[in-house]
């Protein structure tokens, strides 16, 4: 919905005096979409919650937001919180490992689903969130992906998000998304889907070599498909799965 916004045609002239603070979750929120927002004078920071803990488990105050735009701050009161490595050892500051989130606000588990509650919440009552985060030495937390994202490229992990929000920065980029497609040599690439704004022109090279100035070589695309829309699940996120089920390589 943000992104509609600063893309939409009065954004620049329209009246948002009243409109203060903004919250984005469900998803990464692409960094010049909160870039759109400050230059409105809008503060738009990040919140985290899902099904199984919600409706929030971090809060970051507001004095910390404006240099601070992609945490989601520090746990709430009673509220515990690790990241993991996939040994179950903890993280370091600044380490990407699993979220996992203890306290009042996670459920029992699922109905009638005891073995899939058995995988998600350990007997000490930790859930395994399946999303990625990272701590920094302040404290704050960061959430950089799903774990069932990340894509594993010649032993190098990539992390969609960040290279997503890249391709967002690009002036002719209206939608972005990359997904993880099987490749012989290097397991797994990322593919970039895209979605062109109305009026301008996009090549596959132009896109390519406007991410080789701001990222490492191997978190690169290695193909552009442009699109007239990305397909969209129930909750109107990027449904990825069904990108990478309809263009799997020949």
């Amino acid at each position: 919905m943000h992104l509609m916004l600063m893309q939409h045609p009065r954004w620049k002239e329209a009246d948002l005096s009243n409109l203060k603070i903004c919250g984005s979750g469900g998803a990464s929120c692409p960094q010049p979409v909160v870039d759109a927002f400050a230059e409105r004078d809008i503060l738009l920071f990040t919140g985290y919650g899902l099904t199984e803990a919600g409706p929030n488990t971090f809060w970051l105050p507001p004095e910390q937001r404006l240099a601070n735009p992609q945490s989601v701050g520090y746990p709430l009161m009673h509220i515990d919180v690790s990241i993991v490595r996939e040994d179950g050892s903890a993280c370091g500051p600044d380490e990407i490992g699993e979220l996992l989130v203890r306290g009042p606000h996670v459920c029992r588990g699922y109905w009638n689903k005891p073995e899939e509650t058995a995988n998600a919440i350990t007997p000490e009552g930790w859930l395994h969130t399946g999303d990625l985060a990272r701590r920094d030495s302040d404290g704050r937390y960061y959430i950089v992906g799903r774990i069932k994202d990340m894509i594993i490229s010649g032993g190098e992990n990539v992390y969609p998000a960040e290279v997503e929000s890249v391709m967002h920065a690009h002036p002719a980029v209206a939608e972005a998304a990359l997904v993880g497609i099987p490749d012989e040599k290097w397991g797994e690439v990322g593919w970039a889907f895209i979605v062109v704004k109305p009026g301008r022109v996009l090549t596959e090279d132009e896109l390519i070599a406007f991410c080789r100035e701001r990222l490492a070589k191997f978190k690169l695309p290695k193909a552009v498909i442009f699109l007239d829309a990305l397909p969209k699940t129930g909750a109107n996120k990027i449904d990825k799965k069904l990108l990478a089920e309809q263009h799997q390589p020949a």
